[in-house]
């Protein structure tokens, strides 16, 4: 039945309902759809479609203190893939001693290759190590795009220079505003520390917690923050407690008690528990390579810093799915650069111990990005008819250095020609592949973001705004007219599809 009070909210007003009901849903296990539906019922189409966003949602890695350098054993540059540094470096094909990549020989093989584009003069070589997520026989199913971008900032716990889109706007807030301008989620943007969020016109505050458990914890934080001080809320209050015990025959879980006293002020807090809705199930233990930590073959820094990061995804899978937020920016370890296992791995090259440590490092990695997505696919994307979560949320990782492609002894800090990059997977909105790349002999070139030319003379930190520009187009849609908002710099007609 319509409730003429929920047909007739407007503004601001509807917006404070509507980040209520979200709350309240995801306490009694609605997923986002049953919310939508139900508000669609109650208060008509329009209020449920105020309720979505035209934005994707957004997961950020960001890596400080060296443990950037994970991501190359999963997506590497292409020369160093190909072989190309092989008679350079006077190593035979299958001893990969003086790359980085030592750890994906032939022997271990590759997968990718040339790729697939929608305009084929853009087509771009990217290679897929066997343990790189989301590929399926040999072929990429959320195929990467890798930007040249920013410049060395070894030993920086909070990395920027590759993840900007102006001089006065970071990746990470430019992305909360785009997000922020349609959404109902109770905590827009939430973070792991240690990052480093910057700041953009209209992005909302990130919050931020140590850990998967301060997650929890900070939502249940947010909803207490509801309260009820204002005439107006009063008001509110009353359209929102009828609307939440429909929310409870609509969730069908009889047992949940609302936690709500109503005075004769209508001035108490609410108080809502979300541990059980954001808590790892053992299934999730299990998906997401936790429960296989404790016999992995790795170090205990490497298995305490994965752990960390494969129970924030549980965490932060579950919060995307409730709709409690849209964008999470993830530190992948807050090690200091003294750990030279994981957080800056120096010492991964230097026996066979180390080395079969470091493949499994990168293999679990890779699993607990695979899962991460995978549990976004169980639940369809209320916003986008035929697709679920996983089809809309954008990945990106960047970081204080990558460690240089080209020499595995020490694996040094110090990158080619104080180059740096970042990875996206743009979910079909960027080309896919590589723009500029390292070459043998420790050259680097850039490109041109107009028409994807690669050259020599221009370094990474020339293109790191266009590159921020590329991930914020992702995520919106393909809206231009939204990036540019905070984007200043010329076209990035290579990076973008359409």
């Amino acid at each position: 039945m319509a409730n003429y009070k929920l047909q007739g909210l407007r503004g601001a007003q509807r917006r404070r309902f509507l980040r209520m009901m979200t709350m309240s849903a995801a306490a009694v296990g609605l997923d986002q759809s049953g919310l939508l539906n139900y508000l669609a019922d109650r208060g008509g189409h329009r209020l449920a479609e105020a309720a979505t966003s035209n934005a994707q949602r957004f997961l950020g890695v960001t890596c400080g203190n060296g443990v950037f350098a994970w991501f190359q054993q999963l997506w590497p540059h292409v020369e160093v893939a190909s072989q190309a540094l092989v008679p350079v470096m006077n190593v035979t094909p299958n001893n990969f001693g003086a790359k980085s990549s030592y750890l994906f020989t032939p022997d271990h093989g590759y997968t990718g290759g040339p790729g697939i584009h929608h305009t084929a003069p853009n087509d771009r070589e990217f290679y897929y190590s066997p343990h790189a997520p989301w590929t399926s026989g040999g072929v990429p199913t959320r195929p990467m795009t890798a930007i040249m971008a920013g410049n060395d900032e070894t030993h920086t716990a909070f990395p920027t220079s590759s993840s900007l889109v102006s001089s006065s706007s970071s990746l990470a807030a430019t992305i909360g505003a785009i997000q922020m301008q349609e959404s109902s989620a109770i905590v827009p943007v939430i973070g792991i520390d240690p990052l480093e969020y910057g700041s953009a016109n209209g992005a909302p505050d990130v919050v931020t917690a140590p850990s998967a458990e301060g997650i929890i914890d900070l939502f249940n934080s947010a909803a207490s923050q509801f309260t009820l001080s204002t005439v107006a809320d009063q008001q509110l209050f009353e359209t929102y407690y009828n609307a939440l015990v429909g929310l409870r025959r609509a969730a069908g879980r009889s047992s949940w008690q609302p936690q709500l006293d109503i005075t004769k002020n209508a001035a108490r807090l609410i108080g809502l528990n979300f541990a059980a809705a954001l808590t790892p199930t053992a299934q999730h233990l299990n998906d997401f390579g936790i429960t296989e930590l404790s016999t992995a073959t790795i170090s205990p820094m490497q298995r305490a810093g994965l752990e960390a990061f494969a129970r924030t995804l549980v965490t932060v899978a579950l919060a995307f799915r409730l709709g409690l937020s849209n964008s999470a920016i993830v530190a992948l370890s807050p090690g200091p650069t003294s750990e030279q296992t994981f957080t800056d791995p120096h010492v991964t090259g230097a026996s066979s111990i180390n080395k079969n440590r470091g493949r499994e490092t990168a293999r679990l990695l890779g699993k607990m990005l695979d899962a991460f997505y995978n549990e976004l696919a169980t639940q369809p994307d209320p916003e986008s008819s035929g697709q679920t979560l996983a089809d809309t949320t954008v990945f990106a990782a960047w970081g204080d250095t990558p460690h240089t492609p080209l020499k595995l002894s020490n694996w040094p800090d110090a990158t080619p020609m104080d180059s740096n990059w970042i990875y996206v997977m743009g979910q079909g909105y960027l080309e896919q592949g590589w723009f500029g790349r390292v070459h043998p002999g420790g050259t680097v070139s850039g490109f041109d973001p107009k028409d994807g030319t690669e050259d020599i003379n221009i370094p990474s930190t020339n293109t790191s705004t266009e590159a921020g520009a590329a991930v914020a187009y992702a995520v919106a849609r393909g809206d231009m007219n939204k990036v540019s908002e905070f984007y200043v710099g010329g076209p990035i007609d290579a990076l973008r599809v359409g």
